[in-house]
Order: structure tokens, then sequence, then C-alpha cells
């Protein structure tokens, strides 16, 4: 079955700005959710749906590569969407309880258990990589030298004084949430926070490390290297699982996401996986015909000039152009003649 397109399945412009399709958003999850529909399959799969589309179109950079591909954009370390590892309750949930204390949005009291280790999570980092031309046709591995919260080696991240160990907090029973449970106008509402008295960990350290007070990471700076593959384009990207900032007191580390830019090329303009050349060449040599010498990616080429060529005439050398990503072949180099 056909995918439909994500602006309309949001209901929303194509140049909608990021809160338009976050209001179309909540309001649609809030009506298809299936709690709110049970055992009606349409609304489970239209709140699937719904969540997806905004999986990518909420992500700038899922959304360049969109608005550019559509449905066929590159694979998903690129961007690319598919629904693949796509969870719409997990969305719902960041939207409707990640930043509302876990408050049930439908009052029916159920509420979602909060994993303390991803409560304690480390956050992500973002970072861009400038590459030239000729390294986006051959792939190349970049050093990345980054500041982040890395894991503490004294106490090896758990965040405990060598030798002391950690106790179950008494206040969550080791959940890391706390609950309540109130009734109102409206229904039964269900906050959970964080547990105030261990902040979400479930566990309670009587004698804290020294040398990062029980946080179990400290700031520091590491160097990452990075695979570029061949063929990327400007605002692709790459997504490093786990190392981003360092989780609290163990937990897991965020991821770095690797933004490409291409820098500007003194010779060739990219047109896709095209390279445009602007040659020009004197009255003689467009007359009579010829060969002239004209750079490449690989270095320098002979190119045959007909004779009779004119101002605007396009020869293509096949393969001279960009790799295809995560595809074969590659895109041509087009030399644009003027005469002179």
């Amino acid at each position: 079955m056909q995918k439909r397109d994500y602006y309309e399945v949001l209901g929303v412009d194509r140049s909608g700005s990021a809160e338009d399709i976050k209001k179309a958003y909540r309001k649609l999850a809030m009506q298809f959710h299936p709690d709110k529909n049970p055992g009606d399959k349409s609304a489970e799969e239209k709140f699937k749906e719904i969540g997806e589309a905004y999986a990518v179109l909420s992500d700038p950079a899922k959304r360049q590569q969109y608005d550019r591909f559509g449905h066929r954009m590159p694979s998903e370390s690129f961007g690319g969407s598919g629904g693949g590892g796509i969870d719409p309750f997990e969305i719902f949930r960041e939207m409707f309880g990640g930043g509302m204390g876990g408050f049930d949005p439908f009052g029916f009291g159920g509420g979602t258990d909060i994993n303390p280790e991803e409560s304690s999570r480390g956050s992500n980092l973002q970072v861009t990589v400038h590459l030239e031309l000729e390294e986006i046709a051959t792939g190349v591995e970049k050093k990345i030298k980054i500041r982040r919260q890395k894991s503490c080696e004294v106490c090896h991240g758990n965040g405990t004084k060598p030798g002391s160990k950690k106790t179950t907090c008494k206040t969550c029973g080791g959940r890391g949430q706390v609950r309540q449970v109130q009734r109102t106008i409206l229904g039964q509402v269900a906050t959970i926070t964080s547990c105030p008295n261990c902040q979400g960990s479930g566990h309670i350290i009587d004698d804290p490390c020294k040398e990062c007070d029980g946080e179990g990471r400290v700031r520091g700076e590491v160097t990452v290297a990075v695979k570029i593959p061949v063929g990327v384009r400007d605002g692709n990207y790459l997504t490093l699982r786990g190392q981003g900032h360092a989780g609290r007191r163990g937990a897991p580390a965020g991821d770095l996401i690797v933004i490409i830019q291409e820098k500007e090329h003194s010779h060739f303009t990219r047109h896709g996986d095209d390279l445009i050349y602007d040659l020009v060449i004197p009255f003689t040599k467009a007359a009579l015909g010829g060969e002239v010498e004209v750079p490449t990616l690989k270095g320098k080429a002979k190119l045959k000039i007909p004779s009779g060529t004119q101002s605007g005439k396009q020869l293509r050398m096949r393969g001279a152009g960009i790799p295809h990503l995560n595809g074969y072949g590659n895109g041509d180099q087009i030399v644009v003649v003027t005469v002179w």
C-alpha cells in the first residue's frame, strides 16, 4: 500500500512552521489514540501513521530530506523515514508525558512506568563536519574532538565511593518515580514524576564518589572517529549511538548527531550527483575543434571540443561526478562551454 504524504497525514501546509506541525500532531494524536478508541483497528493504524509523519516532519534534518526525496529519502542513518524503529506511543509519551510530569491526557489513571535508567539517560550532542567535494567522492574518516560528560574513571560511572554500595530508594521502591492520582471534573488524572528523593535513579548513594560528587560522570574532552561514506550531501547526518553525554550514575549515554556540510568548491558546482564546470575557450578552438584539459575530482582529463561549438553547449563526461549514496555508479561531470 502506497504511503500518504506526511503533510497530508497531519493536515498541514508544506510551508507550515514547527509549531503548526506540533499543534496538528497533538490534535490528531488525542483523537486517534487507541486508548480513546478501544478495539478500533483503523484508529490504531491512523495513530501509527500520525506518529510516523510527526517523527519525520518535527526533525529539521529529516524534514529537509523528506522535502527533497519524499518517501524515497536516504536510509535511516541519513534521516530516512520508512517508519522503521518509530514507536508512536513513545512519541506520544514525549509529547504529553515527558514535559508534563507523566500527565495522563485521557484521565484513565493508568500512567506509564518510567525506566530509571532512561530517565537519567545522557543527552544527545550535535556537531557539524565540513567536507570537501573530493572527500565526499571517496569517503573519509574524520576525527572530531568534542567536550562532553564522560563516565567517571574513579567510580566507573556508578557514583559511589570505591568500596561502598547503593541502597534502594525507600520513597519509590527503586522505580525512580512517584505517582499520584487526583480526581478532577474531567475524571481521574494520574501524574507520574521523577522521585524527588533519588532524582529518578531508584537508588540512594550514602557515600558518593568525591571525583564526580556522586553523578557518575565528569566533563572532559574526547576524540571520536567518524566514517563518512561516499556520496553524502549537505544536510545528511549520521547518528553515533552512545557517543553523546554519559548517563547519570551508569545510565545509558546519549547519541552524537554528525551533520554533513559541504564546502564551496573552487571549480565545481554540485547538482545532485552531477558536477557542473564552466569552461571558457577561444573562438578559434570553438570553430575548429580540438582537445582541452579540464579539472576533475581525480585530476586533469582530456576533453574533445567538436568543431562549430557554440556558447552554452554542454559536454557530458560520463561517471566523472559524485558516487551515488547507498547505490552503484556515479553522476556525471557537465562542462558548460563559453566561447570567448
